[in-house]
């Protein structure tokens, strides 16, 4: 779908709001669909209005703990979790969750249930992705300074690592004023913060496969990077299969355990593209709600790499195009949210039954993660949850954001708040 043109001249002399959605979308970073977002959320173009949570502005995402980062995962809170469980209903044994309340971080609650449990991780294994690529850039880049400008200032061509993804993004071309929505293609350009962006808040599959390709050339090339097409070309052709996987295993395995996490318990171990799966061999990935929590944990308290990276994992998974899933429940609407998702369902034949999106009857993965500051700006609640499930035949993107609701709920009654007290 192309939308041309967009721009009403009129209201381009309309001043920039001191509170712009959100203000780091073009000038510092060029990530150009956050332009487009900004324009929409100030009447400039059309589009959608965004959430009163979704407001914050750059600096007011930030890491939470940074004063706390000696706190770990506490003992599992036997009251706790039978809270959370009871949400769950009859079929708890197909969840696993976990939540961690820091509302006061002093004194930290845990509630876990079946949290040990590996399920394919779907994109939310993307998280992984984005820190190999942050720790590759940190590796040949120490100041964050440089980090920022090489996010900002190196742009790629999608290549035939995109082959295939149906998940469309948003490509907006700021000179013309048109908005593009559709899939990547081959040939389309981009700063590898716009890939980055694509690969969360669209969670293109075709993104994140070029966001690994390109941490791999990091990985390898060092300063050298970035390459010419042909040298990347020759680069896959010519090193054998074998290279390729310790290569692999290099910029999104061992960055993992770097930085404190489990890769037994969570990893990313191939491309999220066909062809990316073929160019490249990989291994398997999975992830349990414990370890996701504890990806969390580290990136509240700027060990993920450092505090820029994590401060800029975190500010990604803020500006993501939609809510939708857990981040979709009515009962966030005035939080902030930091989030991302991933599904996985498949179907064989059973009289009566119709397959559907989210509906699988053989499988019916639904992950979510995600990082609750109620109401945004001045929270009241501050929590993170992490959720897995395979409930079958059920419509697991509405089963999530129904337990959001359920969730934050039980959060507002543990420490005597109302609805009101969670609003701004």
């Amino acid at each position: 779908m192309r939308l041309a043109p967009l721009l009403l001249p009129a209201l381009l002399l309309l001043p920039l709001s001191a509170t712009a959605y959100p203000l780091y979308g073009s000038d510092e970073l060029k990530i150009r669909r956050l332009d487009a977002t900004r324009l929409a959320q100030e009447g400039r173009i059309k589009g959608r209005k965004r959430r009163p949570g979704e407001l914050l502005s750059r600096a007011q995402v930030d890491l939470r703990l940074l004063q706390h980062r000696d706190l770990q995962i506490p003992p599992v809170d036997e009251t706790f979790t039978r809270e959370i469980v009871k949400l769950l209903g009859d079929q708890a044994d197909r969840y696993s969750v976990s939540v961690l309340d820091l509302t006061d971080p002093d004194h930290p609650v845990y509630a876990e249930h079946q949290g040990r449990i590996a399920r394919s991780p779907g994109s939310v294994g993307k998280l992984g992705g984005a820190l190999g690529l942050f720790q590759a850039l940190a590796d040949v880049y120490p100041d964050p300074q440089q980090r920022l400008a090489f996010l900002r200032d190196t742009w790629i061509s999608a290549d035939e690592f995109i082959v295939h993804d149906h998940h469309k993004v948003r490509l907006w071309e700021p000179d013309k004023h048109t908005l593009s929505i559709r899939p990547l293609r081959v040939g389309d350009r981009g700063s590898l913060w716009d890939f980055l962006d694509w690969m969360l808040s669209a969670s293109s599959n075709a993104a994140a496969s070029m966001i690994m390709e390109q941490a791999m050339l990091l990985r390898h090339f060092g300063r050298d990077y970035p390459v010419t097409p042909e040298a990347r070309q020759k680069f896959f052709d010519k090193t054998p299969r074998r290279e390729l996987a310790r290569l692999l295993t290099a910029t999104f395995i061992d960055p993992l355990r770097r930085n404190g996490i489990d890769p037994s318990q969570f990893r990313q171990g191939s491309f999220f593209t066909q062809t990316g799966k073929r160019r490249v061999p990989g291994t398997s990935s999975y992830a349990t709600t414990r370890e996701l929590m504890h990806f969390l944990l580290l990136m509240e308290q700027g060990k993920l790499v450092d505090e820029f990276t994590s401060r800029e994992l975190k500010r990604l998974l803020y500006v993501t195009e939609r809510r939708i899933r857990y981040a979709s429940s009515p009962a966030l609407n005035r939080a902030a949210v930091y989030f991302k998702s991933g599904s996985l369902y498949a179907c064989r034949p059973e009289p009566g039954f119709t397959c559907r999106k989210y509906r699988g009857n053989k499988q019916n993965l639904m992950n979510s993660t995600a990082i609750i500051e109620a109401p945004a700006g001045k929270p009241n609640l501050y929590y993170l949850v992490t959720l897995t499930s395979n409930v079958l035949r059920k419509n697991s993107a509405v089963d999530h954001q129904t337990l959001a609701t359920s969730i934050h709920r039980l959060m507002e009654s543990r420490h005597g708040l109302g609805e009101d007290d969670t609003k701004e």
